[in-house]
């Protein structure tokens, strides 16, 4: 039952007398003012399936340019990289890992929980055929904010008073549209943020039906079993992200203010009795969670969160304060919008003389006017509408104040998605108070609001696109965060992997130069130097990385590689032994390893090294091919032919194993076998020279010399300058000729 029905209904003995401008401790009694309070809002009135297409409509067209994107940022760790997304490994596995595919148990580990959303990435990952798609995945998270953004038309309407079917849909198309969501709709790591929603709102939903049931005696175990749709729904919400718990909170303010319309002692005793069930539930998950986590919390470094390492009271006070200003100030204004504000994007606040000491002033004596507002107003509908508003607002937000416990981050845009649905409920307030103020300006009003909605959904379409590919979220992160280390960073990165060397190398330099210890740039940039063949300016950059952070596994794996290059053997070898001790399961520091033992003429210790890193990757296609070449090389031919069939089973369809082992059957003399595998390579790459001149070498040796010539001549064709075909074309000619005479003189 809509909460404004219920008021309507009871007739209270006592009534409620405005006192110098605010509320006596008397029971407000409702007036015809509080019955029309939506009607005073400047909007028409649809039928609820208009509203529902509009919601629609709006939240696809403001996000529909993501769909052309690709995996940017962190979804390559959480769904390129992770292993748990894959239908190859055991599905139960998400339950034993954290978001990014790293076992709960391990040092390194988030200890981000999120298992329910994984499985949906799986989903997407099996409904794809097995392939990554990135717009298979972008689709569903844009699906999933349109529902969201539906059922917030009634989760709306419930927070409102129930009957408000103008504030609803108001608040529902600022909150479809509202460009703040765009890393949670664009991003696909921001599927746990939408999952998250989604059972969040069916969780209050929920519990709101079992606040109505148990208005009605005859109707109590519908009640329990709402509940229990309540605590159910939680724990999904939770299982798709942390965020979902704070659902218990908002359920007890919204059971509180319904408790403030209701006298009869049997109906308190209901509410005593369902904040009971909240109170255990909540218990249970959270034993539950510190139970998953192995009773340890997360650790960060001070780049993630630099407030929270700040040694003086005054500094981190302030600057969580600021950073709180600046959430508020991104829901109000989303306009300086970054992938990641971390690393010197907020500098930090460390002296009172710092005027931006004057944006957590001004947020809190805004809040300040908000809560009085709350306390004074004439209107019990409008003080309600504050107080749920703000309780959703700064309940969802809560886990990540850094009031209860570190995060790992300094802002984090999705996060917002859940806190900006109140957010969207005080807009809809405010634009409700104008039109009381000023009735003779409701079409200015009605004509700004539309305004509003068309500037942010085209702020959205805008801020999609640029999460469409790393190359433009980069660069438009540099007009946003300028000395933000990490933006830099990402952006030499990207610049690396689409081959500009030069700019990947200044960018680099500039993310050193605002942030001096960040080993991940050192490790990047080394690499960078180490292609070029500046050896020396590679090591000294890559033993500082590992100074810096002793258990960087990949930094000591690249130092190795350039210590190999420099022929410092055991350096290397110690530095790989290093890198393995930090990351035992490291299949690409295990090939590396045998490339060593193999320059040195260590060819058992190169077998192991490669054997441990295909047992490790079974499809790691080099360390198999190594292993074929260096024991046909060394005259075990035998042995080559086993690991060149055993490494088939895994990769069938790899040319170039099929390539290696028909060379090794070649030279056993097994014509025919060799003849299948390397017609094989050819078919899988018709267009390698090395593969068709190689097969005419086999012909050559088999005698059957017509072949062989078409061979080396398509190799030719391809290859022009492939000097060995040419040397064995002309080689087969003079056998051809000679064999020619020969014949004739018989």
């Amino acid at each position: 039952m809509a909460l404004n029905a219920v008021m309507k209904s009871r007739k209270s003995s006592r009534q409620d007398e405005p006192s110098n401008g605010h509320w006596r401790k008397s029971k407000p009694k409702i007036s015809e003012v509080e019955e029309t309070w939506d009607e005073d809002i400047p909007m028409p009135s649809f039928p609820i399936w208009t509203s529902i297409i509009l919601i629609c409509c709006c939240a696809t067209i403001s996000f529909i340019p993501a769909l052309n994107g690709d995996f940017v940022f962190d979804d390559s760790e959480a769904v390129l990289n992770n292993e748990d997304v894959r239908t190859s490994t055991p599905v139960w596995n998400v339950f034993y890992n954290d978001y990014w595919g790293t076992r709960l148990s391990h040092p390194s580990s988030h200890k981000s929980y999120r298992p329910l959303t994984v499985l949906s990435f799986r989903l997407n990952y099996w409904l794809s055929g097995g392939i990554l798609i990135a717009r298979s995945f972008k689709l569903a998270n844009l699906l999933l904010h349109i529902v969201i953004s539906v059922i917030s038309l009634s989760l709306f309407d419930r927070l409102f008073g129930g009957n408000c079917p103008k504030a609803s849909l108001l608040a529902s198309l600022l909150f479809a549209v509202h460009p703040i969501h765009c890393e949670a709709v664009a991003g696909i790591v921001g599927r746990a943020d939408l999952l998250c929603a989604l059972f969040f709102f069916l969780a209050f939903l929920s519990y709101c039906k079992s606040v109505d049931s148990s208005l009605h005696s005859y109707r109590i175990f519908s009640s329990v079993i709402w509940l229990d749709l309540t605590m159910i729904f939680t724990m999904v919400s939770m299982l798709c992200k942390e965020q979902g718990i704070t659902v218990l909170g908002l359920c007890s303010v919204y059971d509180l203010v319904n408790l403030w319309q209701e006298q009869e002692p049997k109906k308190r005793k209901g509410v005593v009795m369902r904040h009971v069930a909240l109170a255990m539930w909540g218990a249970v998950l959270l034993l539950g969670r510190w139970v998953v986590m192995g009773g340890q919390v997360p650790t960060f470094q001070p780049v993630d969160n630099p407030a929270s390492f700040a040694d003086s009271f005054f500094t981190r006070v302030v600057s969580f304060n600021y950073i709180y200003a600046l959430n508020f100030w991104l829901l109000l204004c989303p306009d300086w919008l970054c992938f990641d504000w971390a690393m010197g994007c907020i500098p930090l606040i460390t002296s009172p003389l710092d005027l931006r000491v004057m944006a957590p002033i001004i947020f809190w004596v805004g809040m300040t006017l908000l809560g009085l507002r709350w306390f004074f107003t004439s209107s019990t509908k409008s003080a309600r509408i504050i107080f749920l508003a703000l309780s959703l607002l700064v309940g969802t937000f809560l886990p990540a104040s850094n009031l209860l416990f570190r995060v790992g981050f300094v802002i984090a845009e999705r996060v917002l998605y859940l806190p900006s649905a109140g957010f969207c409920m005080l807009i809809t307030l405010g634009v409700r108070q104008l039109s009381t103020l000023s009735p003779e300006y409701h079409q200015t009003i009605r004509s700004s609001f539309m305004m509003l909605l068309v500037t942010m959904a085209l702020k959205s379409c805008q801020r999609s696109k640029e999460w469409g590919t790393e190359q433009e979220l980069f660069r438009s992160a540099l007009a946003v965060c300028p000395l933000n280390a990490k933006v830099h960073y990402n952006v030499a990165k990207n610049a690396a992997d689409l081959g500009d060397k030069q700019l990947a190398l200044e960018e680099y330099t500039t993310a050193l130069k605002l942030h001096p210890e960040y080993e991940q740039a050192m490790n990047n940039l080394g690499n960078l130097l180490r292609d070029g063949g500046h050896l020396n300016e590679a090591e000294s950059l890559l033993t500082q990385a590992v100074t810096i952070r002793p258990n960087f596994a990949a930094a000591w794996m690249n130092l190795g590689i350039v210590q190999a290059g420099l022929k410092k053997y055991q350096d290397a070898e110690e530095s790989y032994i290093t890198a393995l001790q930090h990351r035992p399961k490291y299949p690409d520091c295990y090939y590396n390893l045998g490339n060593l033992y193999l320059e040195q003429g260590r060819h058992d210790d190169a077998y192991e090294a490669w054997r441990n890193a295909t047992e490790l990757k079974p499809t790691h296609v080099v360390a198999w091919s190594n292993m074929v070449i260096m024991l046909d090389s060394i005259g075990r031919r035998q042995v080559a032919e086993q690991v060149g069939r055993e490494a088939l089973t895994h990769l069938p369809n790899e040319a170039g194993l099929h390539f290696n082992l028909a060379n090794t059957l070649g030279k056993l003399k097994q014509f025919a076998k060799a003849e299948r595998h390397f017609l094989k390579a050819t078919a899988l790459d018709p267009d390698n020279a090395k593969y068709h001149a190689n097969l005419g070498v086999l012909y050559h040796r088999w005698k059957k010399f017509s072949m062989a010539e078409k061979r080396y001549l398509t190799a030719l064709e391809l290859d022009p300058t492939l000097q060995t075909a040419k040397d064995n074309l002309l080689m087969l000619h003079r056998s051809m000729s000679k064999r020619r005479k020969s014949n004739e003189k018989q």
